[in-house]
């Protein structure tokens, strides 16, 4: 039995948008898409913050958590992540509280400390530019407000609730893309997500560090670790290099600081992009499980195999939405 018998495979959605289509059609489009990978048996189905960035329509992650959850009746929905920075902690308590009120045992709420977005973007969203120092206890305060109201500012007149939020016990998951949050993580006992599918770097040091420094928590008694991989699947290796040029050409429009729609796929880049942008395309994308259905489960077994991970999250981003449909029917079929 192949070794990823056991792993679940789950989605990160970005709702990527066809510059000919609409934010409704998208919108409808991540629904389909969410309710076929739950009849398909995905684990769960998170959805990103991003902001001011025409071709990726993300920006309300909680209120698309609310659409897709609504829409799906088993698979666990949530954010990967909410961007803290731009949040009050309070806020997001009462958001996901309300959530997982509406589908009890079904909502994830994954925290990142990026801003998803550019800096001038970043400032719009939240005056104060240090929020992101702060990280480390807007973490804690959510847990506080998500948690037992006992446990909360005993002895105080008046403590500040989350209603809905408390005693919810909403999963908290960091994310990260480097070493900070792999460490808060383990020095919390929280399971840990690396953000290999844009930032590929510290991937083998973060989760070391993570493993390393985990101590057991009351939601977490061993190390959990959930990695964010691009997928490019097909029923050949060719096809799949030919439908990853869509992905290729929304980071190079990134890098450009152009609009990122999704773009259909091309015979060759060449032409395209300079040496030194491919060098940095190539790069992003360098954790990129692409392939027809052999050469991806080679390469996942490989992957879970040296890295020891306990679930991958996949991003999705084909042009066609029947391409993007008939790539989960081939994942999942790897698994056996």
């Amino acid at each position: 039995m192949s070794i990823l018998a056991d792993i679940p495979f789950s989605l990160l959605e970005l709702a990527p948008m066809r510059e000919d289509s609409t934010i409704t059609d998208t919108l409808k489009g991540s629904l389909a898409y969410a309710q076929y990978a739950e009849r398909v048996g995905v684990n769960r189905f998170w959805l990103a913050e991003h902001h001011n960035m025409p071709g990726i329509i993300c920006s309300a992650t909680s209120i698309l958590i609310g659409y897709i959850a609504g829409g799906t009746e088993r698979i666990r929905v949530g954010a990967g992540g909410i961007m803290l920075p731009n949040h009050a902690p309070l806020v997001v308590a009462e958001q996901f509280g309300t959530l997982a009120s509406l589908y009890p045992g079904r909502i994830d709420l994954g925290l990142g400390r990026a801003p998803g977005s550019d800096p001038v973007t970043s400032l719009a969203l939240n005056r104060d530019t240090q929020r992101a120092e702060h990280f480390p206890n807007e973490v804690s305060e959510l847990q506080s407000l998500l948690g037992p109201r006992e446990a909360r500012q005993i002895g105080q007149a008046k403590a500040v609730r989350a209603i809905p939020g408390e005693n919810t016990n909403v999963p908290i998951w960091l994310l990260g893309s480097s070493l900070f949050s792999a460490q808060l993580a383990a020095q919390r006992g929280l399971p840990y997500v690396f953000a290999g599918h844009f930032a590929p770097r510290f991937l083998s040091e973060a989760i070391a560090l993570y493993r390393r420094e985990f101590t057991p928590s009351a939601v977490l008694a061993k190390p959990y670790v959930m990695v964010g991989l691009p997928l490019v699947a097909a029923p050949t290796d060719a096809e799949a290099q030919y439908l990853s040029t869509t992905s290729k050409q929304r980071i190079l429009a990134l890098i450009r600081g152009q609009e990122m729609w999704l773009k259909p796929p091309v015979d060759s880049m060449d032409g395209l992009w300079s040496e030194q942008e491919k060098s940095y395309v190539d790069s992003f994308l360098s954790l990129s499980i692409c392939g027809g259905p052999a050469t991806i489960k080679h390469r996942l077994e490989v992957f879970v195999e040296q890295l020891g991970v306990d679930e991958v999250m996949f991003t999705n981003d084909l042009y066609s939405n029947e391409h993007r449909l008939r790539a989960l029917d081939i994942l999942m079929s790897i698994k056996s």
